[in-house]
């Protein structure tokens, strides 16, 4: 066993502190990872506060990983020492049924392993990232382009998989027209994708707070929810609206800004249940969806597109001590546009 330094929340109320915990030998198929950043994503936070039930504590928040493998097990093939590699939101998963074989792992049928706040095949509770180092079963490793910066990239590993996942489902590109609700640390990274794909890329925020940098980001428009008056400008125009934000909305709202047999998705998990009239999706033969991360091919395909197109998360790097402001400055929303901790300093 090796045990590495971590910062671990021990309950609801308490903020996180500094801790060890204890990661396994390295089996034939497992990689260790020297963790070089980890980003703070909102299910971080979730989590660690026990916004949603059943966490487990002390819990290590963490999945958005990105290191350097320091050694491999006897039978691995995929990666070898010194590569640059990340690890996302899950670690495990049974492997063997629909969704697993077809590469869609985040939907396992017998239940994913998630990075953090899960119980592993061995019975012990995975923690995440917010650590030195970590283990990790080689088939749920990816490698992270030389093209991209390590530290920006890491939040594409939650953030660029959430938003890359449905817009490739949903076929966005040229000819289509794609909302993205919400400039965060979902939402710009969404603006960039979208628009390297090719599609006409409308912002729907609030405010016009942040309308100079959806701009910068790809966005051909951007406009202000705050205002009425949109929702009738805008009525019936997209084919495809992804919601990033954690809060309730009237998505009945939303829904009517769709086109003919357009789909308004889900990415934001809002802590209460949502309402919809039946009338919103009868209308235009609209769809309300919800999508999951992607899987481990999908994945990588998405960093391979960010290299690509030189796309990556817009950060602010912190140190460890700084993760508790931090998670006050997300719920603020006072961060442009996602925080990424220097793993040096746990």
């Amino acid at each position: 066993m090796l045990t590495v330094s971590a910062y671990a929340a021990t309950a609801a109320d308490a903020p996180l502190e500094k801790t060890t915990v204890e990661r396994r030998d390295l089996g034939p198929l497992d990689i260790l990872i020297e963790i070089k950043f980890a980003g703070i994503c909102h299910s971080d936070i979730h989590t660690a506060r026990n916004e949603w039930g059943g966490t487990r504590y002390p819990v290590v928040p963490g999945h958005e990983i990105a290191g350097i493998v320091t050694a491999v097990g006897s039978d691995v093939t995929r990666h070898k020492v010194g590569d640059r590699v990340g690890v996302g939101c899950f670690v495990d998963s049974c492997g063997t049924c629909g969704p697993c074989e077809a590469g869609e792992e985040q939907y396992c049928a017998n239940r994913v392993t998630a990075t953090y706040n899960s119980v592993g095949k061995d019975g012990k509770v995975t923690q995440g990232g917010y650590s030195t180092h970590i283990v990790v079963t080689e088939r749920f490793v990816v490698s992270i382009p030389d093209g991209l910066d390590l530290a920006a990239a890491t939040p594409l590993l939650c953030a660029g998989i959430t938003l890359y996942s449905p817009l490739r489902h949903w076929n966005a590109g040229p000819g289509s027209k794609v909302a993205v609700v919400g400039m965060g640390g979902l939402g710009h990274v969404g603006v960039k994708i979208a628009h390297a794909m090719g599609a006409e890329v409308t912002v729907l925020s609030q405010s016009l707070s942040k309308q100079e940098d959806g701009l910068r980001f790809g966005a051909d428009h951007y406009r202000a929810t705050a205002d009425p008056a949109v929702f009738k400008e805008l009525r019936s125009s997209f084919d495809l609206i992804l919601n990033t934000v954690s809060v309730n909305l009237d998505i009945d709202a939303y829904l009517s800004l769709l086109a003919l047999d357009g789909t308004l998705v889900l990415l934001g998990l809002p802590e209460k249940p949502i309402s919809v009239r039946a009338f919103s999706l009868a209308g235009n033969r609209r769809s309300l969806a919800g999508s999951n991360v992607g899987g481990l091919r999908e994945t990588q395909e998405m960093l391979d597109f960010c290299a690509e197109h030189g796309i990556v998360s817009e950060i602010e790097l912190i140190s460890a001590d700084e993760i508790n402001d931090a998670y006050e400055r997300v719920l603020r929303s006072d961060v442009r546009y996602r925080f990424v901790i220097d793993a040096a300093t746990f």
